[in-house]
């Protein structure tokens, strides 16, 4: 049965192939994963554990933020990115939320399940509503965001934006 677990190494192998498949997204944290031996693998899960610290050194404009993982047993299947507040510009572009759910096991459910899981770990952050947007045209996304009670507000450029309670 999937879960949301802290990220750790008992999943890297799947890690990695889920990096190189093609589709794996620009965020920053996620760089060169498919590359990384053990040891890095390790101190780069171990930063991405310490991100949801407020004293944690980030890039200007980055926001606390806590990191999770979908997986079940060894298989990475996605992951979640939870910002603790909005900055401008996740107001407009990225919202409290971001999730991903690897290529291979994408059209299973996986991304409404990772959202309804994340938003009880976003309320204990103390976030009544979540901000949450998708390109306009990713209809996909958008039904993942109102299966989870998201409430459109508005567009932004090519971003719609949802508000979606936690509790």
């Amino acid at each position: 049965m999937p879960a949301l677990v802290v990220p750790r190494s008992s999943v890297a192998d799947s890690v990695r192939r889920a990096a190189r498949s093609g589709q794996w997204d620009d965020h920053p944290a996620y760089t060169g994963v498919a590359r990384m031996d053990d040891g890095q693998f390790d101190a780069w899960t171990d930063r991405l554990v310490a991100d949801a610290r407020e004293g944690t050194p980030r890039p200007e404009g980055f926001v606390p933020s806590t990191n999770l993982w979908w997986v079940d047993g060894t298989e990475f299947l996605g992951r979640v990115q939870v910002r603790h507040r909005l900055t401008p510009r996740l107001r407009d572009l990225g919202g409290h939320v971001g999730y991903w759910v690897a290529p291979a096991v994408r059209r299973r459910g996986h991304a409404t399940a990772i959202l309804a899981a994340t938003l009880p770990v976003a309320n204990a952050l103390g976030l009544e509503c979540v901000l949450v947007t998708c390109d306009d045209d990713n209809v996909a996304s958008r039904r993942v965001i109102e299966a989870n009670g998201g409430l459109f507000q508005d567009r932004r450029g090519v971003k719609l934006r949802f508000w979606v309670p936690t509790a």
